[in-house]
């Protein structure tokens, strides 16, 4: 790990957390088959990071950038621990699937067999279905010289296929096999138990011959490629926003590549054909000893029949504050409602939106997404609410990244139902998660709010923590009508009452908060502060923490990505405590607490510390000042730091260890902890003794 006193590299401290997320996949406490799933997820992560992080190095390196990171590394400096990192990485990936998964596997019945063990029978239905399903499918691309070399699409998988020279020519010539559509990687077998597969590159590979008639093919051998995905969209000036955002889709799909991974058997004349073809050097080049795009064993990792090999299902508790006989409004306008996902249902939020689609006295809607669901029901309720003549604005934002040619495609579906879309802010991303629903009641105009940790898509809410907060305060409901203001039109932000908004207040709010912390401890008073976050980048926040700490203020920290803080340094930060959590749900919600000098305050949030949540995206910081919400977020908070079976802390260097569970304490495991009690409050609610309560005459006694 690249360190100075003061901090850790951003991009090897992403690789430590994959390095986590790849250790519960080695883990043999774990199901086998979320095992398998969590490797998934490192290879898919990985892709990510090179296409984005390494991509943006790579940007920076080509133009000649002279631009040092906080520990004093250049791009090139960067690249190079990146890559001898990765490859430390990937033969762990590797030596998880080859010599543990894949054996495990088999064990129970689930095989991934190569060529040489199939039998007569299996040998027969591959030939069979390449004939009838590959064969009509897949096309073959010769590659005669430079210009005929194809366009190779982002991570996908391809075959390179070496054919004798023609007589009279000492030159071997070349063709490309992509493999395009919706092509299962994974090629089922007949077995007399269990489930058998096969790698589609593998039959491809056995029956290649009848791709290319007539043809001698010396050696096939499957790669794939990862490019540049850091293609950002200078939207200022810009007269149509969405024409620019399709094609910066378009030039991801031929910018520079930043991976080549190949198959070992590869001889060295295919790979140099490959790496002068694709501009790639042997830093950018990983051979890799077992099947490509590890990412692709999601597939098998929700096998049917194998219910033992996943964690017992933890399904989603109804919260103990709806009353499913009320409305939302109702439930509204007597409590805030405080919800803790995914142990908590994401219905309540859904159904706030249903109601108020179909509410005749609800006149508007104004609602934010940055990431939605394919078929999403949040999308079909402002569809609805405008259909049915509400006034209904969505905040769409089509530069998150990823997301673009969906989000798209949502902003044109939703301008056709005669709903206002905004595309976004010119140079910010809006990342705020928010909600405003307008509604005419017997005593006036009142507003309700939804304010969230996380997206606006019921199927990542079932994985990922994060926290809603429904009210109808006054205070917050004016601040968001604020805020919708702001981002909706060429109105100035206005002073917000409660809430804060990045890029203009919310960073000046947490500096505040962390030096009320540090002058009460130089004061003599007790001070704390914990903060729950997915990463710590910036140098401002830092510093921060860093002179809190050496005013003797207790900073625990739970961070589950990225941390450039170095804790437990002498002098520096030795009261500061970083953990990180990586379990069964993706920890993503963002809670903030302060003692306060006993006036404890507790925020929400839906940004990182982070230069660019901090600087370059609209982000709100959301107080939390009900009682019961706010205590409960406490507990939640302690409760992460409790954990000794999951957790592992930071340790100067930026490695993390386990946290020892102690000679006193059992196991615990948090996520575990806070599902218990999540059905625990559920179940006191279904058992609560019914009360009738009959309606009386008016004037009865």
């Amino acid at each position: 790990m690249a360190t100075t006193d003061h901090y850790l590299n951003r991009e090897l401290s992403w690789l430590e957390f994959n390095q986590r997320v790849l250790d519960e996949a080695r883990n043999p406490a774990v199901p086998l088959l979320q095992r398998l799933k969590f490797l998934a997820i490192t290879a898919s992560n990985l892709d990510e990071f090179f296409m984005v992080r390494v991509g943006g190095l790579h940007g920076l390196a080509s133009r000649g950038v002279a631009q040092l990171d906080p520990v004093g590394l250049s791009s090139s400096d960067q690249l190079e621990k990146i890559s001898q990192r990765a490859r430390r990485m990937l033969q762990d990936q590797y030596t998880c699937w080859n010599q543990e998964l894949e054996p495990e596997l088999a064990k129970v019945g689930i095989q991934c067999l190569r060529n040489d063990q199939l039998s007569d029978v299996q040998l027969q239905s591959v030939v069979g279905r390449v004939e009838e399903e590959l064969l009509p499918v897949l096309t073959p691309m010769a590659v005669s010289d430079e210009a005929d070399f194809p366009l190779l699409s982002n991570h996908t998988l391809h075959l390179c296929v070496r054919c004798a020279p023609e007589a009279g020519s000492d030159e071997a010539r070349y063709a490309i096999i992509p493999f395009l559509g919706p092509l299962r990687r994974f090629l089922s077998l007949p077995a007399e138990t269990g489930s058998a597969f096969v790698l589609l590159e593998e039959a491809i590979a056995m029956t290649v011959a009848r791709f290319f008639p007539g043809e001698t093919v010396n050696e096939c051998v499957a790669f794939r490629i990862v490019r540049n995905a850091d293609l950002s969209l200078r939207d200022e000036g810009l007269y149509d926003l969405l024409a620019g955002v399709e094609e910066v889709l378009d030039a991801r799909k031929q910018s520079a590549t930043v991976r080549l991974e190949i198959a070992d058997s590869s001889s060295d004349g295919l790979l140099r054909f490959l790496q002068h073809r694709l501009g790639t050097t042997d830093r950018e080049t990983y051979r890799i000893a077992g099947p490509l795009d590890l990412a692709a064993l999601m597939q098998l990792s929700n096998l049917s029949g194998f219910d033992d090999l996943q964690y017992p299902q933890w399904s989603p508790q109804p919260s103990s504050q709806i009353d499913p006989s009320r409305s939302m409004f109702e439930i509204l306008q007597a409590n805030d409602v405080l919800l803790y996902h995914p142990y908590e249902s994401f219905e309540p939020v859904l159904r706030l939106l249903d109601e108020a689609a179909d509410d005749p006295d609800v006149l508007a809607i104004k609602q934010t997404l940055y990431r939605t669901s394919r078929h999403s029901p949040v999308v079909s309720a402002l569809k609805r609410a405008a259909e049915s003549g509400k006034n209904v604005t969505a905040l769409v934002e089509v530069k998150a990244r990823f997301d673009e040619a969906r989000n798209i495609e949502w902003a044109k579906q939703l301008e056709q139902s005669r709903v206002q879309v905004i595309y976004g802010v010119k140079g910010l991303k809006t990342h705020a998660k928010m909600c405003l629903i307008v509604r005419r009641e017997a005593q006036g105009i009142r507003r309700y709010v939804h304010l969230g940790t996380g997206n606006y898509n019921e199927s990542t809410a079932r994985l990922y923590s994060d926290v809603s907060y429904m009210t109808c305060q006054d205070n917050v409901a004016a601040d968001a009508t604020a805020c919708f203001n702001a981002i909706s039109g060429y109105s100035q932000p206005q002073e917000l009452n409660s809430l804060e908004m990045a890029p203009i207040g919310l960073r000046e709010k947490l500096l505040e908060m962390i030096e009320i912390e540090t002058q009460r401890k130089l004061a003599g008073e007790r001070a704390h502060i914990v903060a729950k976050l997915n990463s710590l980048v910036d140098t401002r926040m830092i510093d921060a923490l860093y002179a809190a700490s050496q005013a003797g203020v207790t900073v625990k920290l739970n961070i589950r990505g990225i941390c450039c803080l170095r804790p437990g340094i002498s002098g520096l930060s030795e009261n500061i405590e970083v953990i990180s959590i990586v379990d069964r749900y993706l920890e993503h919600a963002r809670v903030f607490y302060f003692f306060h000098g006993g006036d404890e305050r507790v925020f929400i949030s839906s940004a990182d510390w982070m230069p660019r949540n901090l600087d370059r995206r609209i982000e709100l910081l959301v107080p939390i000042e009900h009682p019961s919400s706010k205590h409960r977020l406490i507990r939640i908070l302690d409760t992460y730091f409790r954990d000794n079976v999951k957790a592992r802390r930071l340790q100067p260097n930026g490695t993390y260890e386990a946290v020892s569970a102690g000679s006193q304490l059992g196991p615990v495991r948090s996520q575990e902890v806070l599902y218990q009690e999540a059905c625990e409050l559920a179940a006191a609610r279904e058992f609560r003794p019914t009360v009738f309560e009959p309606h009386r005459a008016t004037g009865s006694e």
